[in-house]
């Protein structure tokens, strides 16, 4: 993690980072419903009787679209939050993949999304588990650049 900037002597970079990731959660929740309500008249309305199916595809597919294009999803991208793996750099394809099965198998295993979210308010770098994992960390987009 030495290519990562310092929480204590750098903190504006992980400033509201926890907050921001919520905000971004929910705008790419809502995003993700939508999509998915798009989706449904073209199945002749049969995907509402797989609607958690039909959301856990469309949200694991725009995950990894969005972060291997930019680092972060379009609800990061309103908070102003990108990722950076441990050297520093963007995500690629890889590292969207990653990350979005970590995230995913979070809640598909409750707990681990309970330690995630406690590991995010707790560490100094406000990383989840997958984001500890991997080695990432979420930063502010404008103290990046």
């Amino acid at each position: 993690m030495t290519h990562l900037p310092d929480p204590d002597y750098q903190p504006e970079f992980y400033d509201a980072v926890t907050s921001k990731r919520l905000i971004a959660w929910v705008i790419d929740t809502l995003l993700i419903c939508a999509i998915c309500a798009l989706i449904v008249p073209f199945t002749a309305f049969v995907a509402l009787f797989f609607w958690p199916m039909l959301f856990a595809v469309v949200n694991f597919l725009y995950r990894v679209a969005t972060l291997s294009r930019g680092s972060a999803t379009w609800g990061m991208r309103f908070a102003a939050i990108e990722f950076r793996t441990a050297d520093g750099t963007l995500f690629d394809g890889q590292n969207a993949i990653l990350h979005t099965a970590g995230y995913t198998l979070s809640l598909a295993v409750p707990v681990l999304q309970i330690i995630s979210i406690v590991m995010m308010l707790t560490t100094p770098r406000g990383q989840g588990l997958t984001d500890t994992v991997m080695g990432t960390v979420a930063l502010n987009r404008r103290a990046v650049r």
